[in-house]
């Protein structure tokens, strides 16, 4: 057995079905190896693409996803997507081939150094050497993606010890013990004592949840813990999905795009419990002014997290599920029905006053529309830009998925994810949403989902402008629109002609709730054009 087939071994052994993937000289072997194996390649049509999509498939699956590319320019283009998995704890395994062993180090054609150059995104990464490593290497390199707070890990192996024989026996390893890592499960006994005192003592406590609820499956268990307690929930961006809109304790996304309401009961609670996030700029603008005049209790998987942003009085290290399974067996007494009052109080007196175009279609009609008629347990992937802002916004939680990048904010990032999140769940409606600078990052990914056949639907808002980057020179720099401009191209219509696509279009509320019926129940991929007055802002 040579290297590329024992990396192939591991992946079947750690029951990887599929990877995304671009090859190159540089990991020819391990393509070769792949070619007897049951493990499905997906051809995606960028190296970046193929990043995004295992991490869609990985945040679906709940477990890591693998991408593979070659050296040189295959390997750097897909560092973005790493440090976009890296931003939002993803568990990725990523493989890039390397030059031969003997020439690192001399620049020889396609040679990149990637240990170095994804140092800060990346979990762990490996150069492989030793041909026998390899065995170890990837047990280790599942473990640490998917332990603590969870994370990309890169491989990188030398075109000769693919090819190179295995000296001994092939055998994967039963277990992992990695000296220095540790990841910590169990809130310390003493620190638990303290957060439940402090509940206890709390006259307005609040939950802030974050992805790290989602990434930790502790959903259902961090909301019994507010049904058992009656205490209100509001969260990040990365949160959405942890309650369901509909939820008499839900209190709506935070932060300078969030909910007045979900605002107004951070800046009245008397306790704040972060759980899974580390609150940055876009959530809490101003964290100092907090931290004078409540507790903070910071719960995370990852130390390095906890008072990153915000100062806790309480610290807490562990799992958010055994946490909360602690806490919802713990001796906890609090009333928070005149708190509670106050909140839907403020909550119903609140008033958008945003003005829409009455010509084209309404973005927040649009993602209303669109989340409530797509099914109960249907993947929402949004991009990044205005289209982001009003999916979260106006995005309605039932049952099913919400994804977007939250902490790197990379464009381009919903048609691969969803393409990922599809694999993973062929039977379950994606839709991946975007605008149309984002869609032109990533529009190359038609190719892939025509070839495999994936039912993807994609809907752009379209208005012709890079929106976010405008709305922000319009309010900074006095509507002095510098390079934000995009035209009318591309014509959606021949683009979904060229993939075998089908294509709607809407330009006013009253025909798009019909025009969506419509592009929600055709067959195969499909594109639906929304077209948006470009002075339509997100806040």
């Amino acid at each position: 057995m040579n290297g590329a087939q024992a990396m192939i071994k591991c992946l079947e052994a750690e029951g990887i079905e599929l990877i995304f993937g671009y090859p190159g000289v540089a990991i020819a072997p391990f393509y070769d190896a792949m070619y007897d194996s049951s493990i499905k390649h997906v051809l995606t049509r960028q190296e970046q693409a193929a990043g995004h999509a295992a991490s869609g498939y990985a945040r679906i699956s709940r477990k890591p996803a693998v991408c593979v590319t070659s050296s040189g320019p295959g390997a750097t283009n897909i560092i973005t997507s790493l440090a976009t998995a890296y931003a939002d704890s993803i568990p990725v395994i990523v493989i890039t081939g390397q030059v031969n062993s003997e020439l690192l180090g001399r620049d020889v054609f396609q040679e990149a150094d990637m240990r170095g150059a994804t140092q800060s995104f990346v979990k762990y990464s490996y150069l492989v050497k030793n041909v026998d490593d390899i065995p170890r290497i990837f047990k280790e390199a599942f473990f640490i993606a998917n332990t603590g707070r969870k994370g990309p890990v890169l491989i990188d192996i030398p075109v000769d010890v693919q090819m190179k024989e295995l000296s001994k026996e092939f055998k994967y390893p039963d277990s992992v013990d990695i000296r220095g890592y540790k990841p910590n499960t169990k809130g310390n006994p003493q620190q638990m004592t303290k957060v439940i005192a402090a509940i206890n003592s709390a006259e307005r406590p609040l939950i802030c949840a974050g992805g790290g609820v989602i990434l930790g499956n502790g959903e259902t268990t961090v909301r019994e813990f507010c049904e058992k307690y009656q205490i209100p929930l509001v969260h990040t961006m990365m949160g959405i999905g942890v309650m369901a809109k509909a939820h008499p304790m839900y209190y709506g996304m935070l932060g300078n795009n969030g909910k007045p309401y979900a605002n107004n009961a951070v800046a009245n609670c008397d306790l704040l419990i972060i759980v899974g996030a580390r609150v940055a700029d876009r959530a809490i603008p101003r964290p100092k002014n907090l931290e004078k005049k409540l507790t903070v209790i910071h719960i995370d998987i990852d130390t390095a997290e906890i008072g990153k942003v915000l100062g806790p009085t309480i610290p807490l290290v562990g799992d958010v599920n055994n946490i909360f399974r602690t806490l919802i067996e713990s001796d906890i007494h609090v009333d928070t029905a005149q708190w509670i009052r106050e909140l839907e109080a403020f909550k119903k007196s609140t008033v958008d006053h945003r003005v829409w175009s009455d010509e084209l279609v309404n973005p927040m009609t649009l993602v209303q529309t669109l989340s409530d008629k797509m099914d109960d347990d249907a993947i929402y992937v949004a991009d990044v830009g205005q289209n982001q802002l009003w999916s979260a916004d106006n995005y309605v939680m039932k049952h099913g998925r919400y994804m977007t990048t939250g902490g790197m904010g990379c464009m381009g990032y919903s048609i691969p994810a969803a393409m990922g999140a599809k694999f993973c769940e062929p039977d379950k409606q994606v839709v991946a949403v975007c605008g149309d600078g984002s869609f032109q990052m990533s529009m190359y990914e038609l190719g892939t989902l025509a070839v495999n056949k994936i039912p993807l639907k994609i809907l752009v808002m379209k208005n012709r402008y890079l929106g976010l980057v405008r709305e922000y020179q319009h309010y900074n720099y006095q509507d002095r629109y510098s390079g934000v401009r995009l035209h009318d191209y591309p014509y959606y219509d021949k683009i979904a002609e060229a993939y075998d696509m089908k294509y709607f279009e809407a330009s006013d509320n009253e025909s798009m709730p019909g025009i969506i019926d419509e592009f929600l129940a055709s067959e195969g991929s499909a594109i639906m054009v929304c077209n948006i007055d470009s002075q339509d802002i997100t806040k």
